[in-house]
């Protein structure tokens, strides 16, 4: 599992929304929400190496990402100074989820950071422990470090797992960053969807999300891959966007239909999956010892 130079590579999933209501907001301004997390078998892959001398570093470049913003750098250090650890590490990300693109890449590489150092440097921190750190760094982080495709309340923490039925979807990118923060300042966002349940996800009554129209209105690139794959099954919009997806029967249909993609938008295909590949990585290393 660890190279002859130290490293190990660590998977980082993407999520979809199923579904994303935003059904209130509290008094400090954050909004309440309702969705449901779909991890996927397609994502980032994360490169870890302990280091002795305590640095935390970057190891490749990561295009339009700083130093300062880096969730991944952020992460390591956060655990470093929670467990005052005198270990660092030399981190370094594949990207292959879509930045801004409402799949989870960024909470989803963090996420990865935490629990892989967590084995890694021999720490031992329980999940809820590492769940609690991660949501220090955002609100989408604790479903990645819990690893289980969830319904999810509150401000998107309050997580219950789920097991949802096997399911390919075809997920088109727009080379659309849609940033998230503003559209939550949006005057005409709906902020009061009735409430749903997990029974209504289940039944297939929830699919609706409440970013969609905003997102539409805004961003040409997004409203054409909707209109683009509602041509094959119904389109939807995951998080705050600008991806979009639809489900499909089976694999060979989600390729049939990526093959047709117009060039203005880029294709890819995934297998929803209950449990991520990263904790059965976590768990392996623990065994190890």
């Amino acid at each position: 599992m660890i190279d002859q130079a130290g490293w190990s590579i660590w998977p980082a999933p993407a999520k979809l929304n199923l579904f994303l209501h935003i059904v209130g907001q509290r008094a400090d301004g954050y909004h309440l929400l309702q969705t449901a997390f779909q991890l996927l078998d397609w994502g980032d892959s994360i490169r870890l190496r302990v280091r002795a001398d305590g640095e935390i570093l970057r190891a490749a470049e990561l295009p339009g990402v700083s130093l300062q913003s880096d969730l991944c750098l952020r992460a390591a250090r956060l655990l470093q100074e929670h467990t005052s650890t005198p270990l660092g590490a030399d981190i370094a990300v594949e990207k292959h989820i879509p930045m801004g693109g409402g799949l989870g890449g960024g909470s989803s590489d963090a996420a990865t950071v935490l629990v892989g150092l967590n084995a890694l440097w021999r720490i031992g921190l329980d999940i809820d422990t590492l769940a609690a750190l991660g949501l220090r760094l955002g609100a989408d982080v604790p479903v990645f470090v819990r690893g289980h495709s969830a319904w999810a309340e509150g401000i998107g923490d309050e997580l219950t797992a789920i097991s949802l039925p096997e399911q390919a979807y075809i997920i088109l990118d727009p080379r659309v960053s849609v940033p998230t923060a503003e559209l939550f300042r949006v005057p005409e966002l709906t902020r009061n969807t009735p409430r749903g349940t997990i029974r209504g996800l289940v039944s297939g009554e929830l699919v609706a999300n409440s970013f969609a129209p905003v997102v539409r209105s805004r961003f040409a690139a997004v409203d054409a891959a909707m209109h683009w794959l509602d041509r094959f099954s119904a389109a939807r919009l995951s998080g705050s966007g600008g991806c979009v997806f639809a489900a499909v029967p089976n694999i060979d249909a989600a390729n049939v239909i990526a093959q047709q993609c117009p060039p203005e938008f880029v294709a890819h295909v995934a297998r929803g999956i209950n449990v991520s590949p990263l904790l059965e990585l976590a768990r392996k290393f623990s065994a190890a010892g």
